[in-house]
């Protein structure tokens, strides 16, 4: 009898330690209000290499924005691993300004003509809460209009806007990858 009590407060006391370090079970779910990405803007065209700005503007009432989540995807490639830029006290409640990327990579020093990524950027803020996601297209074209010369639209047609952060993805040319060369001889 006493080895069959012993036996069932072991199974209690191992069904509350499984229970509390599943993952979904302990924690509570995020509090607060989520950011929100209220505008955003680039351009969808330019050369491989190309200084890429994406402009966004987002407030979060709590005013506990932490960072920004930057996602690729490319075509014939897949997902690359999200890039993080953490934003400065000063931008926890309201920011505005733009993100810089450098589309050359050492990792690919040429890429396809025509090649298509997309950068969806979201906001999280210290609760776990993420803002809605923008999703930016870009096509590696040589010869369209010189992609320095655009005009942001409002609220980015001001000058002195702050660059927010830099991306740092390496993209991969997806016809080289494999260690070989598979063209036939």
């Amino acid at each position: 009898m006493k080895i069959k009590k012993l036996s069932y407060v072991f199974a209690v006391l191992l069904l509350l330690g499984i229970w509390s370090i599943s993952p979904g079970w302990a924690q509570s779910k995020p509090t607060g209000s989520p950011p929100v990405i209220t505008h955003s803007f680039a351009v969808e065209k330019g050369p491989y290499g190309y200084v890429w700005r994406l402009y966004i503007e987002a407030e979060d009432p709590d005013g506990d924005m932490l960072k920004i989540a930057s996602v690729v995807r490319q075509t014939g490639y897949g997902h690359y691993p999200t890039d993080w830029i953490f934003l400065k006290p000063d931008q926890r409640r309201h920011l505005k300004g733009y993100i810089e990327w450098s589309t050359y990579s050492s990792k690919a020093p040429s890429l396809t003509e025509w090649t298509r990524i997309t950068l969806t950027v979201s906001v999280l803020d210290q609760a776990g809460n993420e803002s809605n996601e923008v999703s930016f297209p870009f096509t590696f074209e040589s010869g369209v209009k010189n992609p320095y010369q655009y005009k942001a639209p409002p609220p980015f047609d001001q000058g002195n806007l702050p660059r927010l952060g830099r991306i740092f993805i390496d993209l991969f040319e997806p016809l080289f990858m494999g260690g070989g060369d598979n063209r036939s001889d």
